[in-house]
Formats: structure tokens, C-alpha cells, sequence
């Protein structure tokens, strides 16, 4: 049999020296746990929430909304219950975890907030120690014999290496075409052992599932299509990702329910131009709340870049009573590496609106868009032209919108049109700036 470290330990050693290792080790976790307490409870009473025995699921929800906010780092709500103890798990926060505690509560890292907590003495400790000597005596003896049997089997303990990603599976596959649709993530985790496990399945990093160590298979739900770039997080780090294409089949509209929308397949959705029907409008006009709706075209476009476009729509909004008043409209087009949204209201709404160039996010709470406010009651054509990652937008003659951005979309991989209440969209033609390929999605095979 292989020597461990851990069997070789034992052997090399005493029983006092082991026990003396042993009663170390005990109360370096008792302080370390110490701590965890201590930054728990500055935490809660930062957050006045109460005592966190009483706190429900949404609240954890939030406590992981508000963490990732202030560290740009991901602790689950599952993995906050682990922490809070309101979930069994036997193993040590990692300190990655710990970390991310620590800065929330207002330190640097969990090194810093150590040396700036209050200490206590450990005499208390020391005496109780001294006064059970014998007990432990023969407490270490049986350790002795455990630490040979289990660990000589077990082998080495984790060493903090880095981890080889070359033995860690992570696939997917979705289990059927169109909307809704499941995907099933195989996996094979190797030896990670860490409270903070996830996969990221949207580029939206708060979508999350909760992995076990050692956890085989998990899966997660779809309601809307898209190009979404799965993650495997440890420790709040992607350690493997691989792109999701969730397709339609021509066009697909949706009415924007959370988290379930009510679906239109193409047929639906009427020839030579795009319009819900009548039953959808009426039940959309009737929502005493706010809804939009949305037309879809997700499939994969390999020869044109996401950089270098021109896409051609005329739109038309036909809701602006009630709460649609600003006749809200955008459009977006998906890359394999990110997005890019132009949205439009009327002029008097133009505080409202924004625009998103993938790394780059322009709001008009901030910059001047009133060249994004037009009146849509009547249908409207609308060029966007991107070059070298330069956005231009241009409506009859005259440009609406200029910004560039740094990060690349990649190839386009789909189109979408929302609408806050409902609309109609009379053309929509992708082409690459050579013009070889052009792509005319109110043509014949697209509705």
C-alpha cells in the first residue's frame, strides 16, 4: 500500500506529539469558527434584519443579491444557509466564501478582518483542557488509531492545489426543441470538494443552480430562446463554460408572463408582416399592469459578424393607452458573446430610455438620447449599422445614435423585437457590410 502524508505523520510520531498536533488542530478550528460566528453576527446586525434563526428563503435571496452587488462575487442562497447553519453540511466555508464575507461586513478579506476582530482570552479553554488531561490522553490514543485506518485508506488530504480542470466534465444538452425547454448539464466535479458550487446558466450571473460535491447531473428550465453561455463557478471562479443554443423555428412571439410567457409560433403570427393576433392584443390591452411582448429569431448566422452589420426594420407600436403611454419599443440583436439593445419611446419619455453595446451601458438618466425618441404610432424604418464596433443609428435621413464599445459580440445568432404592450414589425433585413450575405427574415421559409 501507498504511504500517505497523513501515514507517515503518524508514524514518525509519538502519541504525545500526535496528540499534541491533535489538541492544536482542535483549537485552531475552534477559533476559526470562532470568527465565522463573529463575522456572521456583524453582518446581521449591519443588516438589522433580525436574528437570522427567523430569517425565510427570500431573505438569503436577497442577502446573495446584495453581496454580489457590493463584491462582484456569487454566494448562493444555498450556500449563505450552509454558512448560517440553516442547512446540514459538514464541511469548512472555503476562502473564497469567507473572503466574500469578510468584504461585505466591511474588511479587505478574511485575513484582515481577523486581525481587527475583538479576541477573547483562551483561558477558559486552557483550564478545561488542563483539568481533562487524562480524558484527552486517552481520547488522543483512540485519534491515533482512527487517523492510521482512515487516512492510510483515504490518502493525501487536498493540498490547495490549483484544480486540473482537464479531469472536470461539463456538458449539456437540451431535451427538446422549441419553448419550453429543459437542459440536462452532465458532469463529472473530479475531487472538488467546495461549499460554493454552481452553474451560471444565463450571462445573467444571479440565474444560478446549486451543486453538490460530487453531484453527477443537474437541470435547468427555459422559457425564453437565446445563445447563453453555461459556467461551471467553484468558488465563485469559472473554471469550464460552453455556449447553450436555444433556437426558434422561424419566428416565435412571446407575451412576456415572468416567469412563464404565453407562446405564438410563426403560423400565428400572420404573412408579410408581424402582428400578434387579435385574442393576444385583447388580452394584453386588458392587463391592468404593465406587459411587453416580444418577437423572436435565434439561429445560429456564421458568416456575419456581430461588429460588422446593417440591420433594417421598420417597426410599428399600436398600444400607447394606459401605462404604454411612452410607446416603448427596442431592439435587440444577440451575439455568441454578448448583446446589444436600442431602445425608443416618444420624445417626452426620453429619460427613459438606454442603450446596451455589450460592455457598454448608456442611460438616459445620464446622457442626452432624445435622438432615440420617435413616434411610433405610425410605422418607422430604422437602420443599424455597426462598423469596427461602432454603433450608428439612422432613421429618415437622420442619426439617432453614435457609440462604440470594447468587448466583441461575436457572430449574430438572433434578433428580437419588444414592445411594451404590442407592435408590429413590416421589415427586418440582416446583412453583412460587404452585402454578399443579406437575409430577409419577412422573405418566404422565415414566418
Amino acid at each position: 500500500m501507498k504511504k500517505t502524508s497523513w501515514f507517515k505523520l503518524i508514524h514518525s510520531h509519538s502519541c504525545f506529539e500526535i496528540f499534541v498536533i491533535f489538541v492544536v488542530y482542535q483549537q485552531v478550528m475552534y477559533h476559526e469558527q470562532t470568527y465565522v460566528q463573529k463575522c456572521l453576527e456583524h453582518i446581521e446586525s449591519q443588516l438589522g434584519w433580525g436574528a437570522s434563526d427567523t430569517w425565510h428563503n427570500d431573505m438569503f435571496v436577497e442577502l446573495s443579491e446584495r453581496i454580489q452587488q457590493e463584491t462582484k462575487v456569487l454566494l448562493s442562497p444555498v450556500t449563505l444557509k450552509r454558512v448560517w447553519g440553516r442547512i446540514d453540511y459538514q464541511s469548512a466555508p472555503s476562502i473564497t466564501t469567507l473572503n466574500t464575507l469578510a468584504q461585505f461586513a466591511g474588511f479587505q478579506n478574511w485575513r484582515d478582518f481577523k486581525g481587527k476582530a475583538p479576541k477573547k482570552s483562551s483561558s477558559t479553554l486552557s483550564n478545561k483542557i488542563r483539568a481533562n488531561l487524562g480524558i484527552i490522553m486517552l481520547s488522543a490514543s483512540v485519534m491515533t488509531l482512527v487517523f492510521i485506518s482512515f487516512y492510510s485508506l483515504r490518502g493525501p488530504a487536498p493540498t490547495g492545489e490549483p484544480i486540473d480542470v482537464s479531469k472536470v466534465v461539463f456538458k449539456s444538452r437540451p431535451i427538446a426543441k422549441g419553448l419550453p425547454n429543459s437542459v440536462v448539464f452532465d458532469l463529472d466535479l473530479g475531487e472538488i470538494n467546495s461549499d460554493s458550487i454552481h452553474i451560471q446558466q444565463y450571462w445573467d450571473p444571479k440565474k444560478t443552480i446549486d451543486l453538490d460535491p460530487g453531484q453527477k447531473q443537474a437541470t435547468g428550465q427555459y422559457y425564453f430562446p437565446g445563445y447563453f453561455r453555461a459556467k461551471l463557478l467553484v468558488d465563485g471562479q469559472a473554471i469550464k463554460q460552453h455556449d447553450l443554443f436555444i433556437k426558434t423555428e422561424g419566428w416565435l412571439g412571446t407575451v412576456d408572463y415572468r416567469p412563464i410567457p404565453k407562446y405564438f409560433e410563426s403560423q400565428e403570427l400572420h404573412n408579410e408582416k408581424l402582428a400578434f393576433p387579435v385574442r393576444a392584443i385583447e388580452e394584453i390591452t386588458a392587463n391592468e399592469k404593465p406587459i411587453s411582448s416580444t418577437f423572436h429569431m435565434v439561429k445560429d448566422f456564421e458568416t456575419i459578424s456581430g461588429d460588422n452589420f446593417e440591420l433594417r426594420s421598420t417597426i410599428k407600436n399600436t398600444y400607447r393607452d394606459k401605462w404604454a403611454v411612452c410607446q416603448n419599443a427596442s431592439i435587440i440583436i444577440l451575439g455568441t458573446k454578448g448583446a446589444m439593445v436600442i431602445a425608443f419611446a416618444i420624445p417626452g419619455c426620453a429619460s427613459e430610455l438606454w442603450v446596451m453595446m455589450n460592455d457598454v451601458y448608456i442611460s438616459g438618466k445620464k446622457h442626452d438620447l432624445s435622438g432615440l425618441g420617435l413616434d411610433l404610432s405610425e410605422a418607422m424604418e430604422i437602420k443599424i449599422l455597426v462598423e469596427d464596433k461602432t454603433l450608428n443609428v439612422v432613421s429618415r435621413g437622420q442619426k439617432l445614435f453614435s457609440g462604440s464599445y470594447n468587448e466583441s459580440i461575436g457572430r449574430i445568432a438572433g434578433v428580437r423585437y419588444r414592445f411594451l404592450g404590442t407592435g408590429e414589425v413590416h421589415q427586418s433585413i440582416l446583412s453583412n457590410l460587404e452585402g454578399k450575405t443579406v437575409i430577409d427574415f419577412m422573405g418566404n421559409g422565415s414566418l
